[in-house]
C-alpha cells in the first residue's frame, strides 16, 4: 500500500528568499493587533472583570432594546447583553459584582433577574449563570499575565541553554508575535475572553514551541554537517526536511479543530478559534519568522563540523 504523501520528498521551497518581505508582513501584523486591542480593547469575561453572568435561552431572538429595559428597572447596576451563537436565541447579561455578603446574595439577585426576564419573555429559559468578585479577578487577571509571561521567558531561556543564544532570541520573537495575533484576533473579532482564552494562549505557545524546536534543531544538525555551506542555504535545507512532518501534524490538528468548532457549541467556539489561528500562526511564525530571523542575528555555521560536501546536500531528507 502506497503511503500518502502530502509533501513530495525532493521539495526544495526557498522560504529564506522570501524573509524580507515576511518580516514586513509580520511587524506590520503585530503593529495592526496593539493598535486593535488599544483601540477597540477585549470583551473581558467575567473571569477578568469580576461580576455576575446570566446566560437566557429564547425561542425566538428577543429585542435587546426591551430585554435591557426589563433588567434596567431592577436597579442592579449597569447591564451588558451580548448575543451568544449565530441564531441569536442566546443573551449574555452581564452585571456588576453583588455587594451583599451574605451567602444567598447571588442566588436571589440571579432568581430576581430569572422572574423579570419571565414576565416580559415567557419563552425565555435559564441556562447558566457565573459570578466572580472583584477581588478574585484581579487576581485571574494578574495570575493570567504571569502564566504567559513565564511560558515565554521559560521557553527563551530553554533555546538559549540547548542550543545557542541566536535560537533563544528568535524563538520569543516568533511566540510574542503568537500571542499578539491571538490578541488582536479577540479584539477584532469581540469573543469573549476569558480564562478558557488564557488556556489556549498557552495551549498554542506549546504548539509554536514544539515546531519552533523540531526546525532548530535540524538547523543545528545541518550546521555541524554541511560547514562549507551558507547559513541561508541551511535554513531552507532545515526547513524543507521537516515541511513533511510541520504540513502533517498541523493538517491532523486541524481536522479536529474543526470538528469541535462545527459541533462543540458557543461554549467552546472562542477557545476553538483561537486554537485554529494559533495552528496557522505558529507554522507561519516557525518558518518565516524563528528560522529566518536566525540569518538576521549572526548565526553561522559549526566550523568543527565535519565537512559534507554540499553537492549531497541538494535534496532534502522526509523525516
Amino acid at each position: 500500500m502506497r503511503l500518502l504523501k502530502l509533501v513530495p520528498d525532493n521539495t526544495n521551497l526557498p522560504f529564506v528568499s522570501l524573509r524580507k518581505w515576511a518580516f514586513g508582513l509580520t511587524i506590520l501584523l503585530s503593529l495592526a493587533a496593539i493598535g486593535l486591542v488599544f483601540a477597540r480593547g477585549l470583551n473581558l469575561g467575567v473571569d477578568f472583570v469580576g461580576g455576575l453572568m446570566i446566560e437566557e435561552k429564547f425561542s425566538t431572538p428577543p429585542s435587546t432594546d426591551k430585554l435591557r429595559s426589563t433588567i434596567d428597572r431592577l436597579n442592579l447596576g449597569e447591564v451588558r447583553l451580548q448575543t451568544v451563537g449565530n441564531d441569536g436565541k442566546t443573551i449574555s447579561i452581564k452585571l456588576p459584582p453583588v455587594k451583599s455578603q451574605e451567602k444567598d446574595a447571588t442566588d436571589r439577585v440571579v432568581a430576581t433577574v430569572q422572574a423579570a426576564v419571565v414576565k416580559d419573555f415567557p419563552d425565555a429559559k435559564f441556562s447558566k449563570q457565573d459570578a466572580v468578585s472583584g477581588k478574585v479577578s484581579g487576581e485571574l487577571i494578574w495570575k493570567g499575565i504571569l502564566a504567559v509571561v513565564l511560558a515565554v521567558v521559560g521557553i527563551g531561556l530553554f533555546a538559549i541553554f540547548r542550543f545557542e543564544w541566536q535560537f533563544g532570541v528568535s524563538t520569543v520573537v516568533a511566540i510574542v508575535h503568537d500571542v499578539l495575533m491571538t490578541l488582536g484576533f479577540f479584539a477584532l473579532t469581540w469573543y469573549e475572553f476569558d480564562l478558557n482564552i488564557v488556556a489556549a494562549v498557552l495551549t498554542i505557545i506549546g504548539y509554536s514551541i514544539n515546531d519552533k524546536i523540531v526546525i532548530d534543531d535540524r538547523i543545528r544538525e545541518n550546521m555541524r554537517r554541511y560547514r562549507k555551506m551558507d547559513m541561508p542555504s541551511i535554513v531552507d535545507l532545515s526547513v524543507n526536511e521537516t515541511l513533511p512532518r510541520t504540513v502533517m501534524t498541523s493538517l491532523t490538528i486541524l481536522l479536529a479543530l474543526f470538528a469541535l468548532l462545527i459541533f462543540g457549541g458557543h461554549v467552546l467556539r472562542g477557545f476553538t478559534a483561537a486554537m485554529i489561528l494559533g495552528i496557522f500562526v505558529g507554522t507561519y511564525s516557525s518558518i518565516y519568522v524563528s528560522s529566518s530571523l536566525l540569518i538576521t542575528l549572526g548565526l553561522r555555521p559549526d566550523p568543527r563540523g565535519e565537512d559534507v560536501p554540499a553537492a549531497t546536500a541538494g535534496t532534502p531528507k522526509a523525516r
